[in-house]
């Protein structure tokens, strides 16, 4: 009786067979995190590739820019270096003042009063886990009187960012003193989108091209 090829074939032919395959998979897995990962390490690899990426980053952006223009993001990134204060975005009080590091000058250090959680009571001064401070003196990260078109342009620039990658900034938006702004203590508002959908739009600015919206564009009322 004739005798099929694969009765020609070896046990120990068949696991260096199987051993191959497996290892094939994992460094074809392994690399396409890889390069997954580096994409995230250069805002120079996030591009849009469509039309549609265009304007759905955009547009996201557009959202995120909301977030980001509230009392509870812009007060801790002025155009000057005294933080501002309240829904109207008044200067702080009692001459506080940014310092070299951000957090302070002198004896008005800002942990000195904003401890590590809310102070009760209304407008009571606010704390979260992560130590209360604004951007340094060398990178101030100003939010205060930028169009949507300029803050895009410098949180992607890593000489303005304090050299925050795609994937920095990513994280950036989980940190306690971010969540904090939807956790603000009494007699404050909290940003006009949930948390979860800025998030959400964060991230969809970022994977869909990190683009900054049109010089003219404005916020939708």
């Amino acid at each position: 009786m004739k005798t099929g090829w694969y009765n020609h074939i070896r046990p120990g032919n068949i696991t260096l067979c199987a051993t191959a395959i497996t290892l094939a998979l994992t460094l074809a897995a392994t690399l396409g995190f890889k390069n997954d990962d580096d994409k995230y390490k250069s805002w120079d690899n996030i591009k849009a590739v469509t039309a549609r990426d265009s304007l759905l980053s955009a547009n996201a952006f557009m959202q995120v820019y909301k977030v980001l223009m509230s009392p509870r993001c812009m007060n801790c990134h002025p155009s000057g270096d005294i933080p501002l204060n309240g829904d109207d975005n008044h200067l702080h009080p009692q001459g506080v003042k940014r310092g070299p590091d951000g957090k302070g000058v002198y004896a008005l250090k800002c942990t000195n009063c904003h401890q590590k959680q809310n102070t009760p009571g209304l407008n009571m001064p606010p704390g979260t886990t992560e130590e209360w401070h604004l951007p340094p003196s060398n990178m101030k990260m100003v939010f205060q009187g930028k169009t949507a078109h300029e803050l895009a342009e410098q949180l992607k620039d890593t000489k303005q960012n304090g050299g925050k990658s795609p994937h920095d900034m990513l994280e950036h938006v989980k940190t306690d003193l971010v969540k904090w702004g939807w956790n603000p203590g009494e007699g404050r508002s909290t940003p006009p989108l949930p948390y979860a959908e800025f998030v959400k739009q964060w991230n969809q600015w970022i994977n869909s091209g990190a683009v900054a919206p049109a010089s003219g564009e404005k916020l939708a009322r």
